[in-house]
């Protein structure tokens, strides 16, 4: 999903990829006085150093050999690298260029600050800021819907229970039968919404945590609390399943 940050009166696009954060330095480099080309930094000694440092340590598949045949003739006035150039060169995945809608050169966050200290350390410093400003701003978000998830998941959930104790489990079953009983009701729900039930979805996904109403969607926990209620209601109508 694309985001946008202002620095210093630049947007700039940022999108995920695997969980990373990538920056469009197509639109960073706006922020640079003059007429400056990506392909100028990259012609840089320096920066083809960072570029291969960086890549080894987070790409495994990264083409060492061709990085060294780049680094050996970075700096040289009639030497020329495109974005293009590097990476079907090196197999690099920290820098891309994509064409069509939000077409443009995109780096790692980490690539991009980089770039921001060759537009100025001040870009840089406030590239910083609001990127920080844009992870706590997504991190209190996911803290929202977090919450809201649980409030939803609780609003009907009592009113099922109560309403299985009190219709569904004779006093003389024990705590371990009596669970038995919550579990078959939950999961025939469970069923219905997700086609599984929770156990079956604790072995399909066994490095998740929570459960599996822990990883729905508000949606399908808005509908689960309809389920909820609608359930309690016919099971004190007596209807069987």
């Amino acid at each position: 999903m694309k985001k946008v940050i202002i620095v210093k009166g630049v947007s700039l696009t940022l999108f995920q990829i695997n969980n990373a954060d990538f920056v469009s330095i197509s639109d960073m480099i706006k922020a640079k006085d003059g007429n400056y080309f990506i392909s100028d930094w990259l012609r840089n000694r320096n920066t083809i150093e960072f570029l291969g440092f960086w890549e080894k340590v987070n790409n495994p598949n990264f083409n060492c050999g061709e990085f060294d045949i780049i680094k050996s003739k970075a700096g040289l006035n009639s030497y020329r690298l495109s974005v293009k150039d590097w990476v079907e060169k090196t197999n690099a995945i920290g820098i891309f260029a994509k064409t069509g809608r939000y077409g443009g050169t995109y780096s790692h966050i980490d690539i991009a600050l980089e770039f921001g200290m060759w537009i100025s350390a001040e870009f840089k410093v406030y590239l910083i800021k609001e990127f920080k400003r844009l992870k706590e701003s997504e991190t209190n978000q996911q803290k929202l819907e977090w919450s809201v998830k649980r409030m939803i998941s609780k609003i009907n959930y009592h009113i099922h229970t109560d309403s299985i104790k009190e219709n569904l489990i004779p006093n003389t079953l024990t705590k371990e039968q009596a669970a038995i009983l919550y579990a078959n009701e939950a999961d025939m729900l469970n069923v219905a919404l997700f086609s599984m039930t929770a156990l079956q979805w604790q072995y399909s996904n066994p490095n998740s945590e929570g459960n599996l109403r822990d990883q729905a969607t508000l949606e399908q926990l808005v509908v689960l609390s309809n389920m909820e209620s609608i359930n309690a209601l016919l099971i004190q109508q007596g209807c069987s399943s």
